[in-house]
């Protein structure tokens, strides 16, 4: 009991929570138990099941791990195969320090299998996997071409005032059913969230803020469809994956360029096409040469429509 053989580790709730379930689909008639651990849940439950059964594959958040692991409820010394997703984001996040714990328990780098997951690979993310992994092969993915190729890319100079005019008559206008709005904060997530709710269009947020449980009932809405609009900071919204979006909103330009792909990748995906469309204003152009300069590309900026620029209705 509590001795998992496949450990994976993610960065965020959500990650945890999707992976955990492709798992649990994944090895529907194999007989293996997944499990998952994350914080902000209620800590008894997860224990309940830890003790009903023996658990095979356990995804968790690296917090909840260690609090399940200190009180010697988890053991990791029959870890076989030990994933790291998304080992650049738990940089930084300032998890690395966590995770070495963790890493500490399992088996040395010799008995057991380890896989490292990275959108990018910088100096950090290669000295991790060369203290965690014994002589590893480099698998690469070019993102850049393919991660866009089917991604039809706008740029709409706006002032930061006519912003949510733009966002609310576009959605509205166009009677999109299923987007995703970007934006860096999580008070501006939290602002558009609530004007657009209050003008009538169904949304919900996805930020650090926002409650497990909520993050949870968030996504499963968007995801069936009962809400059309969800509004997201770059953290809660990475490795995010739902069908059929079609469109991402960069209310604000991201300050990282990878940040960028990772948005409009969120639409797009597997072949479907899809639109992104991002909001250039007076404090956020200065991000854009640095995003054309890693797609390698100009991205053409235009004039919003002025149909696009008239005034939200008031509901009175």
């Amino acid at each position: 009991m509590g001795e998992p053989r496949a450990l994976i580790i993610a960065p965020t709730r959500e990650l945890v929570v999707q992976i955990a379930s492709d798992a649990a689909n994944l090895t529907k008639y194999t007989g293996l138990n997944v499990m998952s651990f994350v914080g902000g849940m209620d800590f008894d439950k997860q224990l309940k099941r830890l003790e009903s059964c023996f658990c095979d594959i356990l995804v968790a958040t690296p917090g909840r791990l260690l609090d399940f692991n200190q009180r010697g409820e988890v053991h990791l010394d029959m870890v076989e195969v030990m994933v790291l997703d998304e080992a650049d984001r738990m940089l930084d996040m300032g998890f690395i320090p966590q995770v070495r714990q963790i890493i500490r328990q399992t088996p040395n780098k010799d008995e057991r299998q380890t896989l490292l997951f990275s959108a990018t690979f910088t100096e950090e993310v290669m000295s991790l996997a060369k203290q965690w992994t014994t002589d590893p092969a480099i698998v690469e993915i070019e993102s850049t071409g393919l991660a866009n190729a089917s991604v039809e890319q706008h740029v709409y100079a706006v002032a930061g005032s006519d912003k949510y005019k733009l966002l609310y008559n576009l959605i509205k206008q166009n009677n999109w059913t299923r987007v995703m709005v970007f934006a860096n904060r999580k008070d501006e997530v939290r602002r558009i969230e609530e004007r657009l709710t209050r003008d009538g269009i169904s949304a919900v947020q996805m930020s650090g803020d926002v409650p497990q449980h909520k993050r949870i009932k968030a996504l499963e809405d968007f995801r069936e469809g009962r809400i059309c609009v969800m509004v997201a900071t770059d953290v809660a919204g990475r490795g995010i994956h739902v069908d059929g979006i079609s469109h991402v909103i960069n209310f604000t330009l991201p300050e990282t360029p990878d940040d960028y792909v990772h948005r409009i990748g969120r639409t797009g995906r597997a072949g479907a096409s899809g639109t992104s469309i991002s909001f250039a204003g007076e404090d956020d152009a200065y991000a854009l040469p640095p995003i054309e300069a890693l797609l390698g590309h100009k991205i053409n900026c235009e004039q919003p429509p002025t149909e696009l620029l008239i005034a939200v209705p008031r509901k009175h």
